[in-house]
C-alpha cells in the first residue's frame, strides 16, 4: 500500500481537536448512503410497477394485433394459418369487439364485448389462468350445463361487483349494432349466462370487458364471418416491432400490425417520465453529499497545512499530495455507496419477501408496493455515486497540491 493511502486512512481517524471535521465526514458518508439507497428503492419500485403493469396488459392482450385498413377481416382463417407458420409466432387467435350495455335487474353497466375463439385464445393470452370462478371452455355452445341453454359470457370481477351479477346469473346484453329492418337499424338484445368471472388485476379490463365466443359474437352483432383482427403471441415480446413488420410484408396490403408497445405507448411513456423525474430528484441527494465531501476536504486541507508543508519539504510532489485527499474523498464515497447499496437491497428484499407496504388496489392497481431489483440499475447508481464523490475531491485536492510549504511554515 502506498504512503498516500496510509495517510488518507489515517486522516479519516479523528483526533480530539478534529471532532467537528469527523462529524462532517460522517454526515457526508450518510448523505451518500441515503441517496444511493433511496435511488435503488425508487428505481426498483418503478421497475416493478412497469413489469407488473406489462404482465397484466399482456395477460389480457396479445403481443401483436393484426388489423385491416379496410375495416373488418373476412378471410381470417387463411391469414391466421399463414401467421402461425412463421417461426417467431407461438399462436394466433381471431377476435371481434363492440361496445354494449349490460343489464341485470335494476343495474346497468357498459363494457366492450369481445368475441374470442376459446381454444386459440388460450395460446395467445392468459385468460384461462385468470378465472376466479367458472372456465373459459364454458363459452363454447352447450359446454355449460344449466337449467336453460343460453350462450355463455365471462365478466370481470369489478364489473361483476357493479352489476351484482355472479357465476350462473343471467344478464341481458344490448348492442347498437343491430339488424337493418324496415324502421332502420334496430338494437340487438340477447340473454347470456355468466359462465366465468375473471380477474386480471387491471381495472380497465376487469371493469370494462366481457368475453363471449366468436361464433356468438358474429351472430349477436350480425357480422357474418367477419372479425376485427387477429391477436398474435410471439416468442420474444421485445422483437414485436420486427415481427409486426414481417407480418405486414408477408400478408401485404391492406393488412397492418400494431404491437403491444404502440397500443399502450402513453402509459409506458408516463411511467418512464416518472422514473426519470424521481431519479433526478433523488440524484440531488447524492449531489448534496458530494458538496459535503468538498467542504470536509477543504477543512481538512486547512487543518493539515503543516503536514502538507512537511511532506513537501521531505520531497512529496504536488501529485502525491493531491492523491492523499483524492483517496480520502473516494473512501468517503465508496463507504457511503457500499452502505447505501446494502441498505437499499435489504429494504427491497424485505418488501419483496414480506410485502410490508400495502396499498389500495382500487386506486393504484397494486395490492402491495411492487418491486423488482435489476443488477444493472444497482451498478449504474453505485457507479455514478462514486464518480460524483471523485469529482468532489478534485478542487480541495488541487488546492492542497498547490500549497507552498514555505508560506505554510512561515508563521510557525
Amino acid at each position: 500500500m502506498s504512503y498516500e493511502w496510509l495517510i488518507a486512512l489515517r486522516y479519516l481517524k479523528a483526533k480530539r481537536r478534529q471532532i467537528f471535521i469527523s462529524v462532517i465526514t460522517l454526515i457526508s458518508i450518510l448523505g451518500v448512503m441515503v441517496g444511493v439507497s433511496a435511488l435503488i428503492i425508487v428505481i426498483s419500485v418503478m421497475t416493478g410497477a412497469q413489469e407488473d403493469i406489462k404482465e397484466k396488459i399482456l395477460g389480457a392482450n396479445s403481443h401483436i394485433t393484426v388489423l385491416s385498413y379496410q375495416g373488418r377481416i373476412e378471410n381470417y382463417e387463411e391469414l391466421r394459418n399463414r401467421i402461425e407458420q412463421m417461426p417467431e409466432v407461438l399462436g394466433a387467435s381471431p377476435y371481434l369487439e363492440s361496445q354494449v350495455i349490460l343489464l341485470f335487474g335494476s343495474r346497468v353497466g357498459s363494457a366492450v364485448v369481445r368475441g374470442i375463439d376459446p381454444d386459440s385464445a388460450l395460446r395467445v393470452t392468459t385468460i384461462g389462468a385468470q378465472m376466479i370462478s367458472g372456465k373459459i371452455d364454458y363459452l363454447k355452445s352447450g359446454a355449460f350445463e344449466g337449467e336453460e341453454q343460453l350462450p355463455g359470457i365471462a365478466i370481470g370481477k369489478d364489473l361483476s361487483s357493479t352489476l351484482g351479477a355472479g357465476y350462473g346469473d343471467i344478464i341481458n346484453v344490448v348492442s347498437p349494432m343491430g339488424a337493418l329492418g324496415p324502421m332502420g337499424l334496430s338494437p340487438s338484445a340477447r340473454r347470456f349466462r355468466v359462465v366465468a368471472v375473471f380477474e386480471f388485476g387491471f381495472y380497465e379490463v376487469d371493469a370494462g370487458f366481457v368475453f363471449i365466443s366468436l361464433a356468438e359474437a358474429q351472430k349477436f352483432l350480425h357480422l357474418g364471418k367477419q372479425v376485427d383482427g387477429i391477436e398474435v403471441k410471439i416468442k420474444d415480446i421485445y422483437l414485436a416491432n420486427d415481427v409486426s413488420k414481417k407480418i405486414e410484408r408477408e400478408l401485404g396490403f391492406p393488412i397492418w400490425a400494431r404491437t403491444w408497445i404502440e397500443a399502450h405507448k402513453p402509459l409506458f411513456a408516463a411511467l418512464k417520465i416518472e422514473q426519470m423525474a424521481f431519479s433526478i430528484i433523488l440524484g440531488l441527494i447524492v449531489l448534496v453529499a458530494g458538496l459535503n465531501i468538498i467542504s470536509t476536504l477543504v477543512m481538512m486541507v486547512m487543518e493539515k497545512y503543516r503536514d502538507i508543508a512537511i511532506l513537501k519539504s521531505m520531497g512529496a510532489t504536488d501529485l502525491s499530495v493531491m492523491k492523499i485527499f483524492i483517496y480520502q474523498g473516494l473512501l468517503i464515497g465508496v463507504i457511503g455507496t457500499v452502505l447505501g447499496v446494502i441498505a437499499g437491497l435489504v429494504l427491497c428484499w424485505l418488501q419483496i419477501k414480506y410485502q410490508i407496504v400495502r396499498i389500495d388496489p382500487n386506486v393504484y392497481q397494486f395490492a402491495v408496493l411492487p418491486m423488482k431489483v435489476k443488477l444493472g440499475n444497482v451498478l449504474t447508481i453505485a457507479f455514478f455515486a462514486i464518480i460524483i464523490s471523485f469529482l468532489s475531491t478534485l478542487y480541495p485536492a488541487r488546492r492542497a497540491g498547490k500549497m507552498n510549504p514555505a508560506e505554510s511554515l512561515r508563521y510557525e
